[in-house]
């Protein structure tokens, strides 16, 4: 489980990382990932709409995710990603229902390290 320190609680900013944050789509998720440099941590929030289904299924979608999270927290504040915290919002989509937590997992992982190397890749022009 998620402390409280990595996760996401205030809805202003879920929608400054969804709305500047950089957009990483995958298969059954969309994944935001914004710095933070008010933050030295990596903080997680999660968008499951009722378009995945009913209360049962959204909160197994959701718990995956987390699940997801924090077995890639160590990944997210590794030394090659950027100083400071970042801010990480990953909203499912319909299908991710039907996806299995393998399948969750490496989609956060190809965003951070999507995320990464494009952040590398500015830093170093």
């Amino acid at each position: 489980m998620l402390a409280k320190a990595h996760r996401i609680t205030r809805g202003s900013d879920y929608r400054t990382t969804v709305r500047r944050g950089s957009r990483f789509s995958g298969a059954v998720t969309v994944t935001y990932i914004r710095p933070n440099p008010d933050s030295d941590v990596v903080r997680f929030g999660f968008i499951v709409s009722k378009a995945v289904g009913n209360a049962v299924h959204r909160n197994l979608v959701r718990r995956r995710l987390k699940a997801a999270a924090y077995d890639l927290l160590p990944h997210f504040s590794s030394p090659a990603a950027p100083a400071g915290g970042l801010d990480v919002v990953v909203r499912a989509l319909p299908a991710s229902v039907q996806a299995p937590w393998a399948s969750l997992h490496g989609e956060l992982l190809d965003a951070s390290t999507r995320f990464t190397s494009r952040s590398q890749t500015r830093s170093s022009q």
